[in-house]
C-alpha cells in the first residue's frame, strides 16, 4: 500500500537493528513505499535501509550517554515520523530528542519489568511516554500498563502479526515422530529449563515413544541447558538448533505437532503466533497476553515441569487432538493475526499523525 503523497514518507527508527523484529518493520513499511532509516546501538545490513550506528552499549547507564549521539543523527537524516522500539532504551533517546511526530513501542520487559524495577524508573517511563505522540504494545496487558503512566496521546494496540505466506501448515501425516519446539530465546525469563524437566519426564512415562524436543533462539544459558540435558538423560532427545532465520524457522515448525512457550512474564509472543499460523498446538504460561489467543485449557504456571508434562502428555496420547488444537490455532491467525493487516494499520496511524501536523 503506498503512502498518501507524492513523496515517500522518511520513517527513523530507533532500535536494535539485529533484531527479526525490527528488520521485519522496516522491511514491511518500505513495502508501503516509506523511506526507513534505522538509529542504533547494534547494527545490521537491512536492505533498502540507511542504518545508522551509535557507540555500543553495555551497561544500562549507557543509554544517557548516547543522548549526544542520537540527536545528531536525527538531525542529520531529518525523519518525517520518528519511532523508538523498546521503551527504556530507545524510547528514553527518542525523548531527549525533540523530534515529532513521536511514536513508541513497547515490548513487554520495558514496561512490566525493567520499568517496575525502582521509583527512579517508574519516574523516568512515565516520562519518557509523556513526550510520545502516539505509543504502541502488541498485547492488552502492555496497553493497560503503558496508560498506567497516563501518557498525554493515544495508546494502540498493534502486534507484530504473522508472515502467512511463510508460516502455514503442513500435512499432519508427513511430521515424524513427535517433534516439540521452543522458538523463545535460552535465557532466564523464558524457562527453556522447566521445558527440558518435562520432557524429561515425558521420556519415562511415555517410553519408547521418541519425543524430541528442538530449541530454537539461542542465547546466554546455552551451556546450562546442555548440561541439564545431559544429567536429565535426555541428552539425544534435545536438538539445539540456536538461532534460525524465517525459512529455518518454518523448516522445523513443518515437522513439529506442538510448540511450547512458558516464559514467566511476556507480552504477544511473534513466536507463539508463527507456531500457530503453521498449524501446531500450543502450550504457553497463564499469562494475560497468552490468554488472548490460546484456549485456557492449554495454559500453564510458569516453572512447573510437571504441569507442563502432564498438558504435553495428553495433547500427544490423545488420537488426533494435538491435530485439531493445530488446525484450529491456525484459523484464528488467518483471521486476527496476519501481519500484512497489522502493518496496514501501522501505516494508517503513521499517516494520520502526519496530516495532523
Amino acid at each position: 500500500m503506498p503512502t498518501d503523497s507524492d513523496t515517500p514518507l522518511h520513517l527513523c527508527l530507533l532500535g536494535d537493528a539485529t533484531s527479526p523484529h525490527v528488520q521485519r518493520w522496516a522491511r514491511e513499511m518500505l513495502a508501503r513505499n516509506y523511506r526507513v532509516s534505522v538509529i542504533t546501538a547494534r547494527p545490521a545490513v537491512i536492505d533498502g535501509v540507511v542504518v545508522k550506528e551509535l557507540t555500543p552499549v553495555r551497561r544500562s547507564a549507557q543509554w544517557l550517554l548516547r543522548v549526544g549521539e542520537a540527536r545528531r543523527h536525527v538531525a542529520a537524516l531529518a525523519p518525517d515520523i520518528l519511532h523508538a522500539h523498546y521503551i527504556t532504551s530507545y524510547g528514553y533517546l527518542a525523548a531527549r530528542c525533540g523530534r515529532h511526530p513521536l511514536v513508541m513501542t513497547a515490548w513487554g520487559s520495558d514496561l512490566l519489568v525493567t520499568a517496575q524495577a525502582n521509583p527512579w524508573m517508574r519516574w523516568l517511563t512515565g516520562w519518557i511516554l509523556r513526550q510520545a505522540d502516539l505509543i504502541t504494545g502488541d498485547s492488552g496487558s502492555l496497553v493497560t500498563a503503558a496508560q498506567h503512566f497516563h501518557p498525554r496521546c493515544p495508546v494502540h494496540e498493534i502486534h507484530w502479526g504473522v508472515d502467512r505466506a511463510r508460516f502455514c501448515p503442513t500435512p499432519w501425516a508427513q511430521k515424524p515422530g513427535v517433534d516439540l519446539v521452543s522458538l523463545r530465546a535460552w535465557e532466564a525469563n523464558y524457562n527453556i529449563d522447566t521445558i527440558v524437566g518435562a520432557v524429561a519426564l515425558l521420556r519415562t512415562r511415555l517410553a519408547p515413544l521418541d519425543v524430541r524436543l528442538h530449541l530454537l533462539g539461542g542465547g546466554s544459558m546455552e551451556q546450562a541447558l546442555r548440561n541439564l540435558a545431559r544429567s536429565s538423560g535426555v541428552e539425544e532427545s534435545v536438538v539445539f538448533h540456536g538461532r534460525l532465520d524465517d525459512a529455518g524457522m518454518a523448516r522445523v515448525l513443518s515437522n513439529a505437532k506442538v510448540s511450547v512457550s512458558v516464559p514467566t512474564s511476556d507480552a504477544t509472543s511473534v513466536a507463539m503466533l508463527e507456531s500457530m499460523a503453521s498449524g501446531l498446538a500450543v502450550v504457553a504460561t497463564r499469562l494475560q497476553a497468552n490468554a488472548h489467543w490460546i484456549d485456557r485449557q492449554w495454559l500453564v504456571p510458569p516453572r512447573d515441569p510437571r504441569a507442563l508434562a502432564d498438558i504435553l502428555k495428553k495433547l500427544i496420547t490423545t488420537d488426533g487432538l494435538a491435530e485439531q488444537v493445530g488446525m484450529q490455532n491456525a484459523s484464528r491467525i488467518a483471521s486476527d493475526g496476519d501481519r500484512s493487516v497489522q502493518m496496514d494499520r501501522m501505516h494508517a496511524l503513521y499517516q494520520r499523525l502526519k496530516n495532523a501536523r
